[in-house]
């Protein structure tokens, strides 16, 4: 009979043993791994999360890039449209100052002919009396005959 007996307190002792695990042992063991597979799940979840982030970063850096890009081209555009204009008023300016010095160049010797030309004729009055006086063999007074000296030089 000891080998029942023994069987049944083998049997009591596996048994009291399994409650024993199944009531103070195995329910800190399913906290804790289910604790780990919350975490691990977390982990997975924030991984995840985190990819799309970054790939929304991404596609947020693109457009950056292109609307920077964009405004540069834009900007070079403006910029190549003002050059352009710029050169065209100096031009337009250029023009509008070489015509007026040409204008006051023109005058300037319209003046230089025309004190030439009183020169000249004051000279030839000179030289008409200087001729009369030598052709008359007498001396001409230049103040006496100043209306008849007038009349020759408006001549001339």
């Amino acid at each position: 009979m000891s080998f029942n007996l023994t069987l049944l307190a083998q049997v009591i002792a596996f048994l009291a043993f399994i409650w024993f695990t199944a009531k103070f042992v195995w329910p800190p063991l399913m906290r804790a791994i289910e604790a780990r597979q919350k975490q691990i799940a977390d982990g997975l979840a924030a991984a995840e999360r985190g990819r799309q982030e970054l790939e929304q970063a991404a596609k947020r850096t693109e457009e950056i890039l292109l609307e920077a890009r964009q405004k540069a081209q834009e900007l070079l555009t403006q910029a190549d449209k003002r050059a352009t204009q710029i050169v065209d008023e100096a031009k337009s300016t250029a023009k509008v100052e070489g015509e007026r010095l040409i204008a006051g160049a023109k005058a300037e010797i319209g003046q230089e002919v025309s004190r030439a030309k009183e020169m000249l004729r004051a000279q030839v009055a000179v030289l008409a009396v200087a001729g009369a006086e030598k052709i008359l063999r007498r001396e001409v007074d230049a103040k006496a005959h100043a209306d008849l000296l007038q009349a020759v030089q408006a001549e001339l």
